[in-house]
């Protein structure tokens, strides 16, 4: 049976916080079960990242029904680019608020979380956000979220975490949560996130 993850992506999304998803889903697809399809959205077609990059996306925002999705996945970005222009647009809230209703796993990345913490589905939750900026944790808390200063927190279905460096260990838990732990553990190793290296 496939799995499908919807990549919710704003104007100013980073883009390694978006590739994590994306590449762990696909090496899953070729090398690991076999059951997880990755697609993405936009408000429009052509999104742009925090440094410049241009994504197409396979479908509008307004074209999703979450009906047909098993997860979503939400990569934070940049203020400078206009991240929360987008990311805190009520149509973006309403995907989230879905997604929550029908008790599906939300998967986001150091700000993504605050697109969360803005569609309400965290009130009273615990969750975690961009750490190193604390008008970032203050933010969540202002939606009434019980930061936790830890690098990834997990409250239910909802996985939040603190800064791009936990975006392969987020993307590998939502694996994990739609597969197996094994399957995810395989994943891990032949992407080479298990090896030590020594500098």
């Amino acid at each position: 049976m496939k799995r499908k993850i919807l990549l919710l992506l704003a104007n100013g999304f980073e883009t390694y916080e978006a590739s994590v998803f994306i590449d762990v889903m696909g090496w899953n697809l070729i090398d690991g079960d076999g059951t997880t399809i990755l697609e993405s959205c936009g408000f429009t077609k052509e999104v742009n990242s925090s440094f410049g990059q241009r994504m197409v996306v396979d479908h509008l925002i307004d074209d999703i029904d979450v009906n047909d999705y098993d997860a979503l996945a939400i990569p934070g970005g940049f203020e400078e680019y206009d991240f929360y222009d987008e990311a805190y647009d009520e149509r973006f809230s309403e995907i989230i608020r879905e997604f929550k209703k029908q008790d599906k796993i939300i998967a986001s990345v150091c700000v993504g979380s605050l697109a969360i913490g803005k569609s309400g589905i965290l009130t009273g939750k615990n969750g975690t956000t961009y750490s190193l900026k604390p008008k970032r944790q203050e933010a969540l808390r202002s939606f009434h979220v019980n930061v936790i200063n830890e690098p990834v927190v997990v409250d239910d279905n909802i996985i939040t975490s603190w800064d791009p460096s936990t975006g392969i260990d987020v993307a590998l838990m939502l694996l994990e949560r739609l597969t197996s732990s094994k399957n995810a553990v395989h994943i891990r190793d032949i992407m080479g996130f298990s090896r030590k290296y020594n500098k």
